[in-house]
Parts: structure tokens; sequence; C-alpha cells
């Protein structure tokens, strides 16, 4: 197996109580990224890891399959990196494709896009993201077109090797970055993202994005 999608869903969010399963747009938030990696013509298998019993069966329903994830890697200290490991091992996969489910817009294609962008380099990983100004203190006089910018990951798709991920990094030496839309960096931590990402995803629809997700009979 090339390219294998994980989407990291636990239960205990503490933010957000529940916040992989709240409706956003009448589905399920953690179906949109279901639906993303569904779509992706590149990754050979999508699973859902948790240890929670509702997501996992949300997660059927929408057409995932499921990983159950140990106790351990389901505390609030547990890292992402590590719950691609678990599921790299699982699996045997050459690459992990981490998808945020709080990150739930993606322009149709997007997951293949990063593959192709990829293969297309000599990295140990590629991240999805935007560039963010970089300012100087108050009061310092500065014009736009002077600024810096710095790349900020916005946790819709992180692409890695199995070698980076074994030595205990998502990212390795050689980070690639794909910049994105501003309309799909919304990363959803607290009620007024979770507005936001319902605003962006309304006029995500309006535009015509295929993007809804899909239940399937289970």
């Amino acid at each position: 197996m090339k390219y294998l999608g994980v989407i990291p869903a636990r239960g205990g969010s503490k933010g957000l109580p529940r916040k992989n399963i709240r409706l956003l747009a009448g589905h399920p938030l953690i179906a949109w990224t279901i639906r993303a990696a569904l779509d992706s013509r590149r990754l050979d298998q999508v699973l859902v890891s948790t240890e929670d019993e509702e997501i996992a069966a949300v997660a059927e329903t929408y057409g995932a399959e499921v990983l159950p994830r140990p106790a351990g890697l389901a505390s609030d200290e547990a890292l992402s990196r590590d719950v691609v490991a678990h599921a790299l091992a699982a699996r045997g996969a050459e690459h992990s494709v981490l998808l945020q489910p709080t990150s739930p817009l993606r322009s149709p294609g997007l997951v293949d896009r990063v593959i192709l962008a990829f293969e297309d380099g000599e990295f140990d990983s590629l991240a999805t993201g935007f560039q963010h100004p970089l300012y100087p203190p108050h009061g310092v006089e500065h014009r736009r077109q002077d600024l810096k910018y710095v790349f900020v990951n916005d946790g819709s798709v992180v692409l890695s090797t199995r070698a980076t991920v074994e030595a205990a990094s998502l990212f390795g030496a050689r980070a690639g970055t794909l910049v994105t839309s501003r309309q799909e960096n919304v990363d959803i931590d607290t009620e007024f993202d979770f507005w936001l990402a319902g605003q962006v995803v309304a006029w995500a629809l309006g535009q015509g994005w295929d993007i809804e997700p899909k239940r399937h009979e289970i």
C-alpha cells in the first residue's frame, strides 16, 4: 500500500465537546473530511482512528473504515504523529496522509494535488496552509509590500513518508508546502470557528463545489 489516509477523531475533545460528530451544514463534522478522502484517486485506503464507538458508527455510515485506537493514544497528551504511526504500523503503508476533521473544507481534488506535488519533489513531507504576514512591532511604520511571510500549516492535509514518521516526526528535514485558498484554511478550535466554517461551507456549496458528504449503506 502506497498512500494511507488517516483521519484522527477522538471522542474526548475539551474545547468543543463531541465536535467531530457535531452537525456542520447538516452533516457530522468528520463526514466532510471523509468525503474529501474517499474522493481521492490516489489514496489506497481511508481510516478513521478513534476510541469512540459513536464516532466509529458515524464514520462507517459515511463510508470510512475504522481503526480502533488504543486508550493511550486518545488522551489530551497524545500527538497526531503517534496516531499516524499506529495506523501505519497497522496497515504497512509507505506514506501517511493525515486529514484533520477540524479542517472540513477542501476544494475538490485537493488531496490528490498534494500527492502529485509531493511526487514532483524530493520531500519528507508536504503540508497545506497559507502565507501569513510578519508585521513589525506596533508603532513601527512599514509598507505591506516590504513584509516577510511565514507559512502556516492549516492541518488540512499533511503527507509524510513512513521513514519520517518512524523517526518521530511528521515533517522531517525536507518539508514541502502547498499554499491553498484562504477559504480552505478554516481550522475549528472555538465556537466562532465552527460558525465561520458553516459560512464558508455554505459559500463553497453555492459556488458549486462538489464536497457534500454522502451516506453509505452499512
